[in-house]
């Protein structure tokens, strides 16, 4: 059990949701977007639905064995009030779930929003990749491995959140049977997969995070700029694993402007179209 669910039990939850509701905030919840079970997602619209504004794909941890969307409602409803689009999927978890088919349900929840949010316009919208714990993992592949995008135009941005991106996860007992398909076992860590040509990056760590260690986001942070990629790290005292993602919510939102962060990350590269128009 990832370690938000069991800060966030049964009994909690629904206090908590209230706690982070946001003013102005609409939700579609359970939208398809393929054919399986777990092929779910939710869209969290700003009041104004900011028809013309970022969009943001959040694909939240769990050690790839277990999470829910619904468990991030704090995370969706904090971006669109501050006009960010926010879609939300579920994805296949071990062990019905091998690796790749995580990132390729990720993928698939990415083409959905790129096909029916972000192109729609006259006008395309910038699309950004958000992901926390496995699901930065999951975020970097599907942003720096072109197998899983293909002809889908890349992300204008990833923001990745204490991400396990450069470790052997073939090898460690706790993952080992997820990725028993990796073959060879960098298939499976995004730091080989650095290039100059990456989406803009921004990563974030909690100086207190003894679930994922902080050497992961270095040597992820040294590839990218070794390939003369854009990458900004931001390394957050006082913060743990949990704690880092907690703090995008309401109640929590004083320990550290993560959110802030984000949200100028998301300003600052919204403005670049190249991704989504093909030029």
């Amino acid at each position: 059990m990832s370690r938000l669910q069991g800060l966030l039990t049964t009994s909690t939850r629904t206090l908590f949701n209230a706690l982070v509701a946001e003013r102005g905030v609409s939700v579609e919840r359970g939208v398809s977007y393929g054919a399986m079970d777990r092929h779910k997602l939710d869209i969290y619209h700003a009041a104004s639905k900011h028809e013309s504004g970022p969009i943001a794909v959040f694909i939240y941890g769990g050690n790839w064995q277990s999470g829910s969307r619904t468990i991030y409602r704090f995370v969706g409803a904090a971006l669109a009030a501050h006009g960010v689009t926010t879609v939300i999927p579920d994805y296949r978890l071990f062990p019905a779930a091998l690796f790749p088919d995580f990132v390729e349900d990720a993928a698939l929840a990415y083409a959905w929003a790129a096909r029916e949010l972000a192109l729609t316009a006259d006008r395309p919208r910038p699309l950004i990749v958000i992901g926390h714990s496995a699901g930065a993992h999951i975020g970097a592949l599907l942003s720096l491995d072109r197998r899983y995008l293909g002809a889908v135009p890349q992300p204008h941005g990833f923001v990745g959140l204490a991400g396990p991106y450069a470790f052997d996860l073939t090898t460690w007992p706790p993952t080992q049977d997820i990725f028993v398909r990796a073959t060879p076992a960098d298939t499976a860590r995004p730091v080989s997969f650095a290039r100059r040509d990456a989406p803009p990056t921004l990563v974030m760590h909690g100086l207190k995070d003894e679930t994922v260690e902080l050497w992961n986001m270095r040597a992820f942070v040294k590839a990218l700029a070794a390939a003369g990629a854009t990458v900004e790290a931001v390394e957050l005292p006082g913060l743990g694993h949990a704690g880092l993602i907690l703090a995008i919510s309401k109640p929590l939102r004083w320990r550290a402007p993560v959110l802030k962060t984000i949200l100028e990350f998301v300003t600052r590269h919204a403005q670049d179209h190249r991704g989504l128009n093909g030029s």
